[in-house]
């Protein structure tokens, strides 16, 4: 299959692209092509270990670009996705890129697609479209009711892409997936965050009490529950990808500490964030049922590999954190 890989270059979107063309899953593939703009996210270097593979191609563009887009989406068969703005911090700031991105660049990835014709569209979205919960989970039919711009902007897409099988008969899938956490993550969200500022000796900041409650699933499951959704997953649906694994954040705050062998003392509690989302649970029912996708990576585990990997790769987070 010929793959074209939006988003490529960023966290999710390169481990993907790695997985594609460092495991079997390179035998079902004929060509795989990433675009990327390479804004702060994004990095090449998160793709310097597939860069020589015969079958990569790296595209360095904007999802906004109708020419281009058309001409990619023209080449293959199958589109993934993961181009988007991402951090909420960042999003209540200022919305605009957000909207520009998430939901502008994924209508002209849909309008391509109308156009030219793919075999499966997945679009990659996020649980933080189903707002808050405080008891119970999210199963694939709950309503969209986004609390913060970044999750706004997610919503709007995955509508757009809805409406998209619904009318034009496009071949879309959408994916909503927890908190990923892993290697290559940018070091402004929570884990990275924590873990690099431990290792430079400076305090890590937790929003309000540290209550707030957060599925975290290993980046790798959620790469293969993008497999799994490629090969298996059903025309015009939903599918929640989890590790159904709540935990507060000052529990992953407290392993984090433990397994670096520091104290509380290294905890800076600051002010809440705006419209901070109490909650979030998914119900992964579906998926295990139809795609047969299951989370493997434990927590313990999962950050244990990604603390070692933070401070064996200190050449590729110090310039991050500085910019």
């Amino acid at each position: 299959m010929r793959i074209l890989v939006t988003g490529g270059a960023g966290f999710i979107g390169s481990n993907f692209v790695r997985m594609s063309l460092l495991t079997d899953y390179e035998k079902q593939i004929s060509s795989i092509t990433v675009l990327d703009a390479l804004t702060y996210a994004g990095n090449l270097d998160n793709l310097s270990n597939v860069q020589q593979n015969k079958k990569f191609e790296f595209v360095n563009g904007d999802i906004r670009d109708k020419s281009l887009v058309e001409k990619l989406v023209s080449e293959c068969e199958i589109v993934v996705n993961f181009a988007a703005e991402s951090h909420v911090d960042r999003s209540i700031a200022s919305a605009e890129n957000f909207f520009n991105t998430n939901v502008i660049g994924t209508l002209t990835l849909l309008e391509a697609a109308k156009k030219t014709g793919v075999k499966r569209f997945i679009q990659v979205s996020t649980d933080e479209v189903y707002g808050s919960i405080s008891e119970g989970v999210w199963t694939e039919d709950f309503p969209l009711k986004p609390n913060s711009p970044y999750a706004a902007s997610k919503a709007a897409a995955d509508l757009l892409c809805r409406s998209f099988f619904q009318t034009h008969g496009l071949p879309i899938i959408v994916t909503r997936c927890s908190n990923n956490y892993g290697p290559y993550q940018y070091p402004e969200k929570l884990i990275p965050l924590f873990v690099t500022n431990l290792i430079e000796g400076k305090q890590i900041p937790i929003y309000g009490n540290g209550e707030n409650i957060r599925e975290w699933i290993h980046v790798d499951d959620h790469c293969k529950g993008i497999w799994a959704t490629i090969n298996n997953g059903r025309i015009g649906e939903v599918y929640n990808l989890s590790s159904e694994l709540e935990s507060k954040n000052i529990e992953i705050t407290n392993l984090i500490l433990k397994n670096m062998e520091y104290g509380q003392d290294r905890i800076d509690w600051v002010e809440d964030r705006l419209g901070h989302d109490q909650r979030y649970a998914l119900s992964c029912a579906k998926a295990s049922s139809e795609l047969g996708f299951r989370a493997e990576v434990t927590l313990e585990d999962g950050l244990a590999s990604t603390i070692s990997w933070y401070m064996n790769n200190k050449m590729w987070w110090k310039p991050l954190k500085i910019s």
